[in-house]
């Protein structure tokens, strides 16, 4: 049978991106195939997870209310695609998808069924992931016709390439860039004379770009 392990369904306020503030139902997937270095998110398959049928989950998350949309995050939900395919259909909410952007071909796959695209442009200085940017190419240029934005965790390592990179995808694509400075727990790991230095290097070269960190974190809420 179709099923997939769930790590966690929660209600919390979005803290990320354009939607900041939102109420959302969050529901994590398992599993990830990359290993980003400042990825802080339990979302291992070895213990303490839920196994659901398509049928099942959508029950479930149809079971709350008051909720701006259902955020599918990890791991990475693509991974799942499959599942989601038969799992979509049935849910009565908008669906946000959290995702790396390096699953193109699986995107296409559920991408009738999303609403909004929360993507993730990984930098080597602050992954250790090299050559993504290939993989984000092929992805956003999937996510046409789908409302789609891009987020950006930095650090103090970023380069000017990873900064020009960044802004022809999003020349390339007209989505809206958002960086987000690393966290070390609840506080930033760059300051705001360097944040705000990195903000304008973005905006001399692309004008949608916004500098919206974790709210969450300094909320303390999930």
């Amino acid at each position: 049978m179709n099923k997939v392990r769930i790590k966690e369904i929660f209600e919390s306020i979005q803290g990320e991106g354009p939607y900041v503030g939102y109420k959302q139902l969050f529901v994590r997937f398992c599993n990830c195939n990359l290993k980003c270095r400042y990825c802080d998110t339990e979302f291992s398959s070895d213990k303490d997870f839920t196994e659901y049928a398509p049928c099942g989950l959508a029950d479930k998350i149809n079971s709350y209310n008051y909720v701006h949309s259902v955020s599918l995050t990890g791991g990475e939900p693509l991974l799942a695609s499959e599942f989601l395919k038969d799992c979509l259909p049935r849910i009565n909410k908008k669906i946000y998808l959290e995702t790396n952007a390096t699953l193109a071909d699986k995107f296409l796959e559920v991408k009738p069924f999303i609403n909004i695209v929360s993507a993730d442009i990984k930098l080597e200085s602050a992954t250790g992931i090299k050559d993504s940017y290939k993989f984000h190419d092929k992805f956003f240029e999937n996510c046409r016709g789908v409302e789609t934005f891009a987020k950006i965790v930095f650090n103090s390592k970023i380069t000017e390439d990873e900064i020009n990179s960044c802004c022809r995808l999003g020349k390339k694509y007209n989505i809206e860039l958002i960086l987000q400075p690393e966290m070390i727990g609840d506080r930033m790991s760059v300051t705001s004379e360097f944040i705000s230095r990195i903000l304008d290097k973005f905006l001399e070269e692309y004008e949608n770009v916004r500098l919206i960190p974790q709210v969450h974190k300094f909320l303390d809420v999930r």
